[in-house]
């Protein structure tokens, strides 16, 4: 796609302060291959102490208090697999649930809609759900996607299921058609302003894309036509071949929550991030569309979330939501789901690391950041 094409993405912040400086996005190392059929495996690398590094990679041996249950743990530097371990009864061909990291595929599938010209995202993305004049028809692609759409919705915080609209949504009344139970939700604030967590959003991003890929279709087409569009432009190439995405009844993909794969396939997307959408020589998403997931939102009440994808703030511990990796690196981003799903991916030291797992309680989360502050800070910075 031609610069020209996607020069919105360099102006992320109309009438904000210029963003910090990205730190770079690495090349893959030259003679490693990409793992679109086998990853290439190699030793830690020199610096990397792997006796040190063996208590956070044994939290697979059993659970642990707060942090649970942790399944699988992958580690890939420079491109190649350094570590790999999983939890009895769970292995290399297991599809494990992603929670929200569902979300950050979601950016993906947008990324391959506006490199194929079929969206604008400072154009309103709209639902027919909506009235003429309705002021939420107004809201753009880029404020769903950076969450400062506006509209009341609770998820974060909100333990009580009968008033989370997470589960309302995707286990109560909205779980046949979760876009009309999000198109129903009224607007708290004036979109563009105020950032809010919300899951409800993004299955309208979702069900706007059934509507981009497959315009017109019933429910069984669109299913088919959005689960090809992901095979065909995402999973196959990367090799994903695992990747399963789930679709209410209506044919919308719940972009907000439901899609498995291994733990592999897992690494294999945080490492397509960390390559800026290429793979192998081949441009999946537009240029800059890795760098505005990893832009902090514009909204000055959150300095820890991007576009789908959650970062690390300059200082402090998150705002308003804790961060897994609030002491930096500051470069790191990550995909980040329920019951701490993640794949963190750190620029400044070409790495990707994958935990899957169930969090025993609200605390784990902390645990969670400990145990991944542990492994990072033990991997050099890479200098090109």
């Amino acid at each position: 796609m031609a610069r020209a094409a996607v020069a919105f993405l360099g102006a992320l912040c109309l009438g904000a302060a210029a963003p910090a400086p990205l730190v770079p996005l690495p090349s893959q190392p030259a003679g490693v291959p990409f793992p679109t059929r086998d990853w290439a495996v190699a030793a830690l690398p020199k610096g990397v102490d792997a006796k040190a590094l063996e208590p956070s990679l044994s939290v697979v041996d059993h659970a642990l208090p707060h942090l649970g249950q942790t399944r699988a743990v992958i580690i890939v530097q420079g491109g190649q697999l350094v570590a790999e371990r999983y939890m009895p009864g769970f292995d290399a061909r297991t599809r494990l649930i992603s929670w929200s990291m569902a979300k950050s595929v979601t950016h993906a599938l947008v990324g391959i809609a506006v490199r194929k010209g079929l969206v604008q995202i400072d154009k309103p993305m709209g639902n027919a759900r909506w009235a003429a004049g309705d002021r939420r028809a107004a809201i753009t692609w880029r404020q769903w996607m950076n969450m400062v759409d506006g509209q009341e919705y609770r998820e974060i915080g909100f333990s009580d299921p009968t008033r989370n609209d997470a589960s309302l949504m995707l286990f109560g009344p909205g779980r046949l058609d979760v876009a009309a139970f999000a198109a129903a939700l009224p607007l708290a604030y004036e979109p563009g302003a105020h950032w809010n967590y919300n899951s409800a959003g993004v299955n309208l991003i979702a069900d706007a894309l059934g509507g981009v890929f497959a315009p017109g279709a019933d429910a069984t087409e669109r299913r088919v036509r959005v689960r090809d569009t992901l095979a065909r432009e995402l999973f196959e190439p990367l090799g994903m071949l695992s990747a399963q995405p789930e679709f209410d009844a209506t044919g919308t993909f719940a972009g907000s929550a439901f899609l498995y794969a291994t733990a592999r396939d897992w690494a294999r997307f945080g490492l397509f991030y960390l390559r800026d959408g290429v793979w192998d020589g081949r441009r999946i998403l537009p240029e800059g569309w890795v760098d505005f997931a990893r832009t902090k939102t514009p909204a000055d009440n959150c300095n820890s979330y991007g576009a789908l994808w959650w970062t690390t703030p300059e200082d402090g511990p998150g705002r308003p939501h804790y961060t897994v990796l609030a002491g930096g690196p500051k470069d790191a981003f990550a995909a980040q789901g329920f019951e701490g799903q993640l794949i963190v991916v750190v620029p400044s030291k070409d790495l990707v690391v994958v935990r899957l797992g169930l969090l025993a309680d609200d605390r784990g989360w902390k645990d969670l950041g400990d145990w991944l502050q542990d492994i990072v800070g033990r991997f050099p910075d890479v200098h090109p």
